[in-house]
Parts: C-alpha cells; structure tokens; sequence
C-alpha cells in the first residue's frame, strides 16, 4: 500500500533520538497525514520511517511554573480546541487549527506535524508567530529552544537537526497574559481547502480598553514562510483605539508581506486580502478584549 523501505516505533524520546542517529535518512512520521499522502504520490516513495505517534509523553497541554504554555507535540489539533487551558488562555488558536482539514484529519494530525511541514499555509502558523511560540526540539545533547520566527528557514524546510524531534510548542506568558485573538482564514471554499491568505491578530489593551498596549499580526501564504508584519504592529502601540489608526495599520502591512502569484490567487489579489483581512481581525480582536471599535 505504501512504497517504504522500513518503518521503526520509537518506545521513547531517547529512543527516538537514537533511530534518528543510527538512520540519518530517515523521516519521521507522527500522525501521518502529511508524510503518508506524500508516499502514496510517490514523492517519498522507498524512504524509511521513524513513527513517534506511540510517546504519550508528547501529547497534552500543561501550564510550566513560570506560566508558559507547553502543548507536546504529539497534541491532535483536536484536543487543542477542547482544551480547558487553550480555551482559557488562547483560545484563537484553537479555534485557527479547528479549521484544519476535516474531524478525521483533526483528530489524527498533530501540532508538530502542522509546525514540522514548514508549508506557509498551515492554520496554526499564523497564530503561532503572533503569540511568539518557541519551539522546543530535543536531541543527543538535550534540548534547544527555537523562537518560531527563525524555526522556519524557508518554504518546506524548518531548523530541525539530524538527531532532533520537535517535543513541544512553548508559548511565553507574557505573549498570552491580558491579550485576544482572532484567525481567519481566506480559502475558495469554506472547508477541507488550504488556505488562500489567512491571518492572525491579537491584541492587549489599556485598563480603559481605549488604548492599544500592544498588537501582533501574523499571515500564513503572504510569503515563503509564515511572517509578522512589524510594520503594521509598530502603527498601534500606544496609540488610541480609532477607525483612522485602524485603518492605517492595515494599510502597513503591505510593507512587511511578499504573497506571490499562483493559481489559486494573484499576488494583488493576496495583497487586498491581506489588507481587507488585517482589518477585520484588529475588529474582532478589540471586541473580544472588551474595547469598541
């Protein structure tokens, strides 16, 4: 059924992380809906796998002493959106990878898959950039901490080395204290499509909810990689929460994003999306965070 040359189970992260050592060559598989799909079109046809679906000690979503939020890479997308601790503290993402796929692929794909593909169309990419994840990778000498931003190298590829696995996503307190999202995603059809632009917004407003303290923004397919938008963000903070600042903060993105023409959308129609969207998330985002705009 599939074109493979060996599969390994890894019993363990160490265990894993030794395969990895001993098979260079080797992928590493966890749910399989990316790597599977790929073998049956032949473009991994003959390659040897290293399934790491079996570590339970890579699923769930825990609060670390300092309030950082570790969601193990092995989390289906999911658990992620029932999840009391995501509902509670960022529930945008959630709600971005509850717009992955269909209810099998939810259940069976992973947050390290999705973060591991390094595509710029993932759903939980945008969200991610905006809440400033680390990604947290173990190998033969212990772990290593990878903001997301420089995780992805370019389209496909992602920081990973040859003895690593991506154990967890870390999401500091200080990016989710006192701040609220919102995710859209733009596709051409309203489910089990990739998506066309989406973008992420969250924000933290003054105690008088009429000031922004602070705004992230991110965009999956606006570029090779999923990205920021500083210049954007930059337009916000510490300014009054109006229509005419709002306006111009999505008007600035387009400093900052480089979607390039293909045939599900060109360039110019990324680019008014990406505005269009910017604006609609900043919106949501102030009500959510109890403001008016």
């Amino acid at each position: 059924m599939f074109d493979m040359s060996a599969y390994y189970e890894a019993s363990s992260v160490e265990n894993a992380i030794q395969l990895r050592l001993e098979h260079p060559d080797a992928d590493i598989i966890a749910g399989g809906s990316d790597v599977l799909i790929q073998m049956r079109e032949g473009k991994r046809a003959g390659h040897k796998l290293i399934s790491i679906y079996m570590l339970d000690e890579l699923r769930g979503v825990s609060l670390d002493e300092d309030g950082t939020l570790r969601i193990g890479s092995l989390t289906s997308f999911s658990h992620i959106t029932q999840d009391p601790l995501i509902q509670k503290y960022i529930p945008v993402l959630g709600e971005a990878v509850d717009m992955v796929g269909g209810p099998q692929i939810r259940n069976i794909g992973t947050i390290g898959g999705n973060t591991c593909n390094g595509v710029t169309s993932a759903d939980s990419a945008s969200t991610l950039h905006a809440y400033e994840a680390v990604i947290e990778l173990t190998g033969a000498n212990g772990k290593r901490l990878v903001p997301i931003r420089d995780f992805y190298l370019k389209a496909g590829k992602v920081d990973i080395h040859a003895d690593e696995i991506e154990t967890a996503v870390l999401i500091p307190k200080e990016s989710y204290e006192r701040t609220f999202g919102y995710y859209f995603k733009y596709a051409m059809r309203e489910a089990l499509d990739i998506a066309t632009t989406g973008c992420s917004v969250n924000v933290r407003l003054s105690d008088d909810k009429k000031k922004f303290e602070r705004v992230r923004i991110a965009y999956g397919v606006a570029g090779p990689v999923p990205m920021r938008a500083p210049s954007a963000e930059a337009v916000l903070t510490g300014r009054e929460i109006s229509i005419e600042a709002a306006e111009e903060f999505s008007r600035a993105v387009l400093e900052d994003i480089n979607p390039r023409d293909s045939w599900r959308a060109s360039k110019a129609l990324r680019q008014h999306i990406a505005v269009e969207l910017a604006l609609r998330c900043l919106k949501e985002s102030v009500r959510r965070a109890g403001g008016e705009l």
